[in-house]
């Protein structure tokens, strides 16, 4: 198995973590930059994290984890839990958005509808996994806590969320910080 991506994205660690200590091999893509005509070739889609196994190429991390968790035997998602995800994804596609824009030179403070609408969808996502996380939701390490952990870490280095009021979330990343493979996909060691 390959999995292509960026050491920087939240949604590649999420896969890399989930496939921990599985044989695989990882292959870093300056996507903005040098790698790109690589991502093109890849996947039409243009988006990271790409596994390939053999003859299957799959172009999402949604799809890849469904795909991992078939594979590996692993208990699949909940309804609830796939929830969680498309409250993770969302906090994670409007932040992307927002640090894609900032390094476009684009002033996302500028009080433009499209930028205040990424902030809301953020606030609100954040707001209903902190209540899930105070009552215990991601306590396990499961793929929705992996998410979860990639995402608070994430959108702190990019300093694109305050956590201090949400306790419950920065405690899931304290709880699961020492993890097997979570020092190894720090995206600070990227670059």
């Amino acid at each position: 198995m390959k999995l292509l991506g960026s050491g920087t994205s939240p949604f590649v660690r999420r896969i890399r973590l989930l496939l921990g200590d599985t044989d695989y091999e990882f292959d870093s893509l300056d996507i903005y930059g040098a790698d790109r005509d690589v991502l093109r070739k890849r996947n039409p889609a243009l988006k990271i994290p790409m596994l390939i196994d053999g003859d299957q190429s799959i172009f999402d991390s949604r799809v890849i984890a469904r795909y991992l968790t078939a594979k590996m035997g692993l208990t699949p998602l909940s309804w609830a839990q796939e929830n969680q995800l498309t409250l993770v994804d969302a906090v994670n596609d409007s932040g992307v958005t927002l640090a894609l824009s900032k390094r476009s030179g684009i002033d996302i403070d500028q009080g433009a509808m499209f930028y205040d609408l990424q902030r809301e969808r953020i606030r609100m996502s954040i707001d209903a996994l902190a209540e899930q996380a105070g009552a215990g939701a991601f306590d396990e390490w499961h793929y929705p806590a992996i998410c979860v952990y990639c995402l608070v870490d994430w959108m702190e280095l990019r300093n694109l969320f305050d956590f201090s009021e949400h306790p419950a979330l920065l405690a899931v990343r304290e709880r699961h910080a020492d993890r097997p493979m979570v020092a190894e996909t720090d995206p600070r060691r990227a670059g």
